[in-house]
């Protein structure tokens, strides 16, 4: 049998590229089950921790048992950043749905960039309306992941109505969007064009911008020279916006290397 994509049992380096990383002090993460937001908040954490900014990772999906920000604390914290996430910090109580108060800390803290995985879908934004107080400030933005490979956020009409139910929900408007079409270690230029496409139309009609691209770091030199021959207007303001949104990696942090065996 053989391992696709890397056969190492410890993380490889980081990236070698740093993404360009302004944004709030607290950043929510939001999105639909299965688009890839957590996987996007840890790479986010991981590039701000390596910026040097004291960094932590506040893991608020209390209704996903399966993919959670928490399953990478151990490897998050030898990067020193910090994670919050439920009562009682023990693996036994890992899956109950309650979070510490203790994440007020970082929420509170002007030196600290925190990171907020929240629950995907409206469902999960419920939880951080007890947070009211610090997501609807000056500090916070709320980014929405989309990815066009999900069926229901695959159109401009479904992931406009999935963006309107979790600003319904908080209360708050989402501020940016993270484009991360993927198919795991599959993933093409063909899907992240895919995702760029949903993203200029969804940003059209809903008037937010572009914040992210997750772009595997081998496919970002193909996907900038189609981008580039698709372009009647390389000046293009809104061209220039996904070139800028580029957010590579080499290693997907939510997935296994085991599932990926494949026997012959």
């Amino acid at each position: 049998m053989h391992m696709a994509g890397t056969n190492s049992t410890s993380p490889p380096p980081d990236a070698a590229v740093t993404p360009l990383l302004g944004g709030k002090r607290i950043t929510v993460i939001a999105g639909h089950y299965g688009s890839g937001k957590t996987e996007f908040a840890l790479q986010y954490a991981v590039a701000l921790a390596r910026g040097g900014q004291k960094t932590a990772l506040i893991d608020l999906d209390i209704a996903n048992p399966y993919f959670r920000s928490r399953q990478r604390q151990a490897y998050l914290e030898e990067r020193g950043i910090a994670v919050y996430s439920n009562t009682y910090h023990l693996d036994i109580t890992a899956d109950l749905p309650a979070v510490t108060a203790s994440i007020r800390a970082p929420l509170e803290d002007p030196l600290t960039r925190a990171v907020v995985d929240a629950g995907g879908d409206d469902t999960g934004a419920r939880v951080l309306v007890q947070f009211d107080k610090y997501f609807s400030g000056p500090d916070c933005e709320i980014l929405c992941v989309i990815n066009a490979n999900r069926p229901e956020t695959g159109t401009t009409e479904g992931a406009c109505a999935h963006i309107r139910r979790i600003e319904m929900e908080l209360s708050l408007p989402v501020s940016g969007l993270i484009c991360n079409t993927h198919m795991l270690r599959d993933t093409t230029a063909d899907d992240i064009l895919k995702g760029l496409a949903l993203c200029q139309s969804l940003g059209d009609a809903l008037g937010i911008p572009l914040r992210y691209t997750l772009c595997p770091q081998v496919l970002i030199p193909e996907v900038v020279c189609r981008l580039t021959e698709l372009e009647t207007d390389v000046t293009d303001r809104k061209f220039q916006a996904k070139l800028n949104s580029f957010f590579p990696f080499d290693r997907l942090l939510m997935r296994e290397d085991w599932l990926d065996i494949i026997v012959d």
